[in-house]
C-alpha cells in the first residue's frame, strides 16, 4: 500500500489502525491494519517504506485524517532468538505532536 492508497483509505475510515512497528531499534515500519490484515506502506518503488522515528510517521502523516495510531516494540527475546512466545509491547501514542 502507498501513501495515496493509505490515505483513500484512512478518508474512506476503513483503517481500523496504524501500526509503527520498531525493527530491531534502527527503524520504523508503518502499517494499517484493515478488517485485521496487516498492510506495510511502502515506497514509489514498492519497497517497505522505512521511517525514522515517530516524528517521522507524524510528518508523512500530517495531512491525514486523526487514526487511531500506535507504536509497537516486538519482544527483545524475539528479536534476539526468535523464539519467544511473549506478545509485542503495543501502546497507543498521539497521531500529531503537541
Amino acid at each position: 500500500m502507498n501513501l495515496q492508497e493509505l490515505n483513500a483509505y484512512a478518508v474512506a475510515g476503513k483503517i481500523d489502525e496504524l501500526n509503527l512497528i520498531s525493527m530491531e531499534g534502527v527503524f520504523y515500519v508503518l502499517e494499517a491494519r484493515i478488517s485485521g490484515a496487516a498492510h506495510p506502506l511502502r515506497d514509489a518503488h514498492g519497497e517497505v517504506l522505512h521511517l525514522r522515528s515517530v516524528e517521522h510517521a507524524r510528518e508523512v502523516l500530517h495531512a491525514f485524517p486523526k487514526l487511531s495510531f500506535n507504536i509497537v516494540h516486538t519482544s527483545v527475546q524475539d528479536e534476539m532468538c526468535g523464539a519467544s512466545t511473549e506478545e509485542s509491547l503495543k501502546v497507543p501514542i498521539t497521531f500529531r505532536s503537541v
